[in-house]
């Protein structure tokens, strides 16, 4: 079965670079990688023309979510997996992802436990990354938690769900709530949302959201909040609900 891993990227190459290392490094099942550059200027280009990898160049920043719909579009995967430009996978990451997502025949997203998200994936790491990792697999092996959302640094789903309920809706670019909206999509078709206790990926954290003042980031969180609840009629604050422990941490790799 093969897994379309999905990173949408913008001007992190170092990063980029440790991300994909560490795919090579610790996934032993049959996956293609699809980078979607969003017009990066640091070198991004020729280092993904180097190491032959799948990539769709944009003139453009066009956002986190614009750019994961290229990249769906271009997959061929029966799984899913979108991803972040800032991440360090760990030991049986996807093998174990997968296992979550074959235990019900009802899973819609699965994701991780990480270092840095809101919600429910947050966990306080201790020690290095790896370490710490190899301690959950054992100490929660096969364990799951129901979720009302899955943030979007990392997320799989099947190829089924996608043609079920879509793509990421882009008139939440740059990012934010474009996770949340996928979510209750897929809840809202009958689907599980699931974190996979046992898979632990670090997560550097506003990779590329961290170049936005708080000034002008926050009018984009309230902005895409709003339109959440027009789309929706319910605030995906209180959606969240112990999800979100009133806090939002930034998640897109792309803006």
């Amino acid at each position: 079965m093969l897994t379309s891993i999905i990173i949408p990227t913008y001007n992190a190459l170092p990063m980029l670079r440790d991300t994909i290392g560490s795919i090579r490094k610790h996934t032993k099942e049959s996956y293609e990688l699809i980078v979607i550059d969003n017009g990066s200027t640091d070198g991004t280009l020729d280092y993904l023309k180097q190491q032959r990898i799948i990539t769709i160049s944009l003139p453009a920043n066009t956002g986190f979510p614009a750019a994961c719909n290229w990249g769906l579009r271009l997959a061929r995967g029966e799984r899913l997996l979108l991803l972040n430009n800032d991440v360090l996978v760990t030991s049986e990451w996807l093998s174990r992802l997968h296992r979550a997502y074959e235990a019900d025949p009802w899973m819609g997203i699965v994701g991780p436990m990480t270092n840095y998200a809101s919600g429910r994936q947050q966990i306080a790491m201790s020690g290095r990354y790896d370490e710490f990792a190899a301690q959950l697999r054992v100490t929660q092996d096969g364990k799951m938690e129901k979720v009302n959302r899955i943030i979007g640094f990392c997320m799989l789903f099947s190829r089924a769900l996608l043609q079920k309920i879509g793509m990421l809706d882009e008139q939440f670019s740059p990012g934010h709530f474009e996770d949340d909206d996928y979510c209750y999509r897929a809840w809202r078709a009958g689907y599980k949302v699931m974190i996979a206790k046992d898979v632990f990926i670090y997560h550097h954290g506003s990779a590329s959201f961290g170049s936005y003042a708080k000034e002008d980031l926050e009018p984009i969180l309230a902005r895409n909040r709003e339109l959440f609840i027009q789309k929706w009629g319910i605030d995906p604050i209180q959606l969240a609900g112990e999800d979100n422990k009133g806090e939002r941490h930034e998640h897109s790799g792309a803006s």
